[in-house]
């Protein structure tokens, strides 16, 4: 996320809200947000909104996810909304949502998707 300029924004029990400023690097050729990025602050947003309930022992791995992208990633920052559905013993499935935020704080949808993560002891 550092890489990209992303950072986390909001926190909350199952609920993790990520934005990532538009700039000239993370762009593709027509000036849109890349969609890589897009995916990437979305995939970040679940898999951290999974770990708000899990124990401190515990980490997350994403096992696999699925990203719809409803229009061109247009705005001045997107903002990557990850939402616990279902958060099971070994499996954690969540929904992901990244709008486009105009200046004017005018957002639009710009991509959905559903993720599915699993429950990992933590590396020592």
């Amino acid at each position: 996320m550092a890489h990209l300029g992303a950072r986390v924004t909001h926190i909350g029990p199952g609920r993790v809200h990520i934005v990532l400023p538009a700039r000239p690097e993370v762009t593709q050729q027509h000036g849109y947000i890349h969609a890589g990025a897009a995916s990437a602050i979305a995939d970040s947003a679940g898999g951290y909104a999974a770990l708000t309930l899990f124990d401190e022992d515990s980490e997350v791995l994403t096992v696999e996810y699925k990203i719809n992208l409803l229009t061109p990633a247009d705005g001045t920052r997107l903002e990557a909304i990850g939402t616990v559905l279902k958060s099971g013993r070994t499996l954690t499935v969540c929904q992901l949502e990244v709008h486009g935020i105009q200046d004017d704080g005018a957002r639009q949808l710009v991509a959905h998707g559903q993720q599915t993560l699993i429950r990992v002891q933590a590396r020592r």
